[in-house]
């Protein structure tokens, strides 16, 4: 008997933790942190019933903060089991929850301040930079493709999910009685015949499946026609001499974003203008990809390994330091910042928006996913004008949607991921998406696989 429980990403995007319990292994599937409006950061503790149970292991699918973030809360909480993930997503957990530590403590700072002025109690930080060296040291590694018994009488093997550098998806197996089970969790899965990154794997059979449903709503536009659009773009900021931000998400769509514009470069489609990549993270980020030139696709690897890449952007300009970046308020366009956070709810991208919204030559390109209460998200659906820093901004520049670039995959390539297994009529659970598109992608799985798709919700159990 195995039960399922969802602490995070049921009817939502962010917060991805299930707990897998198969006797006699109890462990997680990712622990993250849940982001976005203040109802969901409300829900970033560590359950009571995982803080008093004995938990055997952790099995990270990849290093992005809402699936990796609340690990060193469950450190604070008393665990210290291994955490499994490929080296890859080690790489990329470290530095990630590293930076969020930072951003904890320094939202905490100012928060106590202000509270401090109004004779209020002050505030601590999730987790410190502290919390998370600890938990770092629990982190094993495990190759793609191995399959390994790494708990009492369960196989586990990672495989490739074509999201981020390192991404998994896990399959689990065990035995039921005389019968061999296999779960399989999706983890974030990418789109099929993207730069840099290897496509998912096909997974021939599982008996029970939770996968995600990010875009399960629709497909995203080709990435062809998106670099087009991209390659407009830029000439059009080029003769205003207007400034284009990109929000960025600092492990994997700054890199793509990069790629496309050493492309464009090498072929001439746009001349060389002034690009700055405004984010320590995003800039170790893509020293951490170069170190990992096996896990890209063929031709990225080549073009890494014979130097290709870094000289097509030799006018590439890393701002690492806080003064570096606030310098760029007062730099003329044409010019290309790509700065964090990728949903605009934390980073520098902040104030390059509360400095260059109100600009009629500026132009916007969001190229990731927006949950609902973000900043991102109200400037996709047409704001007038929006709160920065406790200041109204009035929103005049121009402001659009490059979703070819995204990470995850649209619904096609979900059906392609899940087509050998549904038609072996896997019972399928859909997570980490928001309403509409679960029931977008649930209509589509019934019409196509005649398989009926059930959406937990949080705290929900779950017996397979």
């Amino acid at each position: 008997m195995a039960d399922v429980t969802l602490f995070g990403a049921a009817h939502e995007v962010t917060g991805s933790c299930y707990l897998v319990e198969i006797e006699p292994s109890r462990f997680l599937v990712d622990c993250g942190l849940f982001q976005g409006p203040r109802r969901l950061e409300r829900l970033n503790s560590i359950p009571p019933s995982l803080q008093s149970k004995r938990l055997d292991a952790v099995f990270l699918t990849h290093g992005h903060l809402d699936h990796c973030g609340r690990l060193p809360m469950l450190y604070k909480s008393g665990f210290r089991g291994p955490v499994y993930a490929t080296q890859g997503t080690i790489d990329i957990s470290k530095l990630i929850l590293r930076d969020a530590a930072k951003i904890q403590s320094d939202d905490a700072r100012r928060e106590t301040a202000k509270r401090t002025r109004m004779g209020e109690a002050p505030v601590e930080p999730l987790f410190t930079l502290a919390d998370v060296e600890r938990v770092c040291t629990l982190f094993q590694p495990v190759e793609y493709d191995q399959t390994r018994e790494l708990l009492p009488d369960l196989s586990v093997r990672f495989v490739e999910a074509g999201h981020i550098l390192g991404s998994a998806s896990i399959i689990f197996e065990y035995s039921e009685s005389t019968q061999k089970k296999t779960v399989v969790f999706s983890g974030d899965l990418g789109q099929w015949n993207i730069p840099i990154l290897r496509d998912p794997a096909y997974i021939e059979t599982a008996d029970v499946v939770f996968m995600e449903s990010t875009y399960g709503d629709r497909d995203h536009r080709s990435l062809a026609a998106t670099i087009e659009e991209f390659e407009h773009l830029i000439e059009s900021a080029i003769a205003s001499k207007g400034k284009i931000l990109i929000p960025t998400f600092a492990v994997g769509r700054a890199q793509q974003v990069l790629y496309h514009l050493s492309q464009m470069f090498r072929q001439k489609k746009v001349p060389h203008f002034p690009i700055y990549l405004d984010s320590p993270m995003a800039i170790a980020a893509t020293e951490l990809y170069l170190k990992h030139v096996a896990l890209m696709d063929e031709e990225a690897s080549r073009l890494s390994q014979s130097g290709e890449l870094k000289r097509s952007l030799h006018g590439l300009v890393p701002c690492a330091t806080a003064d570096e970046s606030m310098a760029l308020n007062s730099i003329e366009g044409p010019c290309l910042i790509l700065a964090g956070a990728g949903m605009c709810n934390a980073g520098r991208i902040l104030h390059h928006l509360r400095h260059n919204l109100g600009n009629h030559k500026t132009v916007v390109l969001i190229v990731g996913f927006q949950p609902k209460g973000t900043l991102g998200r109200m400037l996709l659906e047409g704001a007038e004008e929006v709160k920065i820093h406790g200041k109204l901004i009035p929103v005049n520049a121009t402001i659009k949607s490059l979703g070819g670039f995204s990470a995850h995959a649209g619904q096609s390539d979900l059906l392609r991921w899940i087509r050998p297994m549904a038609q072996q009529k896997a019972q399928l659970y859909l997570c980490h998406g928001e309403n509409n598109p679960i029931a977008c992608l649930s209509k589509k799985l019934a019409d196509e696989f005649a398989l009926e798709a059930a959406a937990p919700h949080l705290g929900e159990r779950i017996s397979i």
